[in-house]
């Protein structure tokens, strides 16, 4: 999904040009004739979805300056580019420091508005990563800050909503990486608790022989080891959150110990001579079947119906495609700028289209791991598909030729130093690029040709032949089916078994 941009303009003409330019540069657009008409859609449904303003100045009753006011009260808006054809720095210098980010004077060029939109999607971007990452820490934050924009996704803070208004048990269900323990910290973010701590406990990372002593404390001296007094996870919860990550895996003798504390409010800390009360909400988080493990006997049905009051299923990111767009420009923002990369503005929209595509088992975490080697890897100013050849090779995608191969005066193609599909030949093989009627070829004899001889040179090794053509081992399958080569009876150019 594009990002969406708001335009504030009374001149209809202007409006229509400014529309059709933004979409060419591949972003949707929410179109009004006011300053009233903006503060409308920034409420209303769309709201939450605008990416950024491009605001005129001069307007008739709410004029722009008035709207960068309005804005400057709310909690959180878009970042505004205005743009007016009365341009001057006094102007300019009131509309930055009213709040705007940009400042463009009419009619702006194409190349001049790309950039304007696209520091400002960035700038949004890093603003709404510091906001969130100092909510989190300090315990505060909400469903506001999760990124989402699938209706899939609006379906699971709505009954986050309702469970931060009550101590209810939730559990939270879902893949690993799909975003399970950011939930549960917008649930206790938005809850009365919010103050207080917020405790997690990874359920699978726990050494076996120290389980117990973790979870519910122990005594000084109550085992070998034991030089001093261990409060537990449950009693550093005490008045606050306690969040048990991947609890389906837990013992069984854990699990009744578990349902103890839920059922009683009390934990029995190891060597300790009486139990202790604790308060505390529980959220619980899994990405097992928890159902399943009942019915196969790994998971207490009893604990199962105590931890399940609630539950919330988050899904992965496969089925909520809507929100790759937004997660992708926020971690580009992020990442660009931990790396030291602040030349990197963006990623491009055949990239997006490319990595909206890919079904990401590995959900939000994959997604960000993989943005984060691209940055790392990015030679220019955006993210293009060469920066994820993985991905763009498990979907069949041809990476973009960089370079032109050099052809002689008889038609003749030698080396090709490139990425592409037709690239990185031995300059001892020559291609006729001219037919006997002294025509060029057409591109699909050119690639046949040039498969052949790959085949014959590195004798039929498809993964040799597919690593130095540049493409993936699925994409040389594809061709060598399109042109008929994979029963090729000429000897010379017979497959081996790779």
């Amino acid at each position: 999904m594009a990002d969406l941009i708001l335009i504030v303009d009374d001149e209809p003409v202007q409006r229509r040009l400014l529309q059709a330019l933004v979409e060419k540069l591949g972003y949707k657009t929410v179109c009004v004739d006011g300053g009233e008409a903006a503060m409308e859609a920034l409420s209303g449904k769309q709201g939450p979805r605008i990416s950024a303003i491009i605001l005129d100045l001069v307007m008739p009753h709410m004029s722009g300056m008035e709207v960068l006011e309005a804005l400057s009260t709310q909690k959180t808006h878009p970042p505004v580019i205005v743009q007016t054809a009365q341009g001057g720095v006094e102007t300019a210098v009131n509309a930055m420091r009213a709040g705007a980010v940009d400042f463009v004077v009419k009619p702006a060029s194409p190349e001049r508005l790309k950039v304007s939109i696209q520091n400002a999607l960035k700038l949004g971007a890093l603003e709404g990563e510091i906001k969130r990452i100092r909510k989190s820490s300090a315990g505060k934050l909400t469903l506001d800050e999760i990124i989402s924009a699938s209706p899939s996704m609006d379906s699971v803070k709505r009954i986050a909503q309702k469970a931060a208004n009550s101590s209810i048990p939730v559990l939270v269900e879902g893949e690993s990486g799909v975003g399970k323990e950011m939930i549960a910290h917008a649930i206790q973010g938005m809850n009365e608790r919010s103050s207080k701590s917020f405790v997690t406990v990874n359920c699978g990372a726990l050494p076996e022989n120290l389980v117990e002593s973790i979870l519910f404390g122990h005594e000084k001296g109550a085992f070998t080891g034991a030089s001093e007094k261990h409060l537990g996870k449950f009693q550093e919860a005490n008045g606050g959150t306690l969040f048990l990550d991947e609890v389906g895996e837990l013992t069984l003798d854990m699990q009744v110990k578990l349902l103890r504390a839920i059922q009683e409010g009390e934990i029995d800390p190891v060597g300790a001579s009486k139990p202790v009360k604790v308060d505390f909400r529980l959220i619980s988080a899994t990405n097992r079947n928890l159902e399943q493990e009942v019915r196969d006997g790994n998971f207490r049905e009893d604990l199962y119906y105590r931890l399940n009051v609630l539950p919330l299923t988050v899904p992965p990111l496969r089925q909520r495609r809507e929100d790759i767009p937004e997660l992708l420009r926020h971690f580009v923002a992020r990442i660009a700028v931990e790396e030291g990369r602040s030349n990197i503005k963006g990623i491009d929209r055949a990239t997006i289209d490319m990595l909206s595509e890919f079904d990401w088992p590995g959900n939000i975490r994959q997604l960000e791991n993989a943005v984060f080697r691209a940055v790392v890897l990015c030679e220019s100013d955006d993210l293009t598909t060469n920066e994820f050849p993985q991905i763009a090779a498990q979907l069949n995608y041809d990476l973009p030729v960089v370079a032109a191969p050099t052809i002689d005066a008889s038609g003749s193609v030698g080396a090709v130093q490139a990425s592409g599909t037709l690239a990185n030949l031995s300059a001892d093989y020559m291609l006729n690029l001219i037919t006997e009627e002294g025509d060029i070829i057409s591109l699909e004899n050119a690639e046949c040709e040039i498969i052949k001889t790959a085949i014959e040179k590195y004798d039929g090794s498809m993964s040799k032949i597919a690593r130095k053509l540049g493409i993936g081992r699925s994409t040389l399958y594809r061709k060598l089916r399109e042109y008929g080569l994979e029963d090729h009876d000429d000897e010379d150019t017979k497959l081996m078994a790779s």
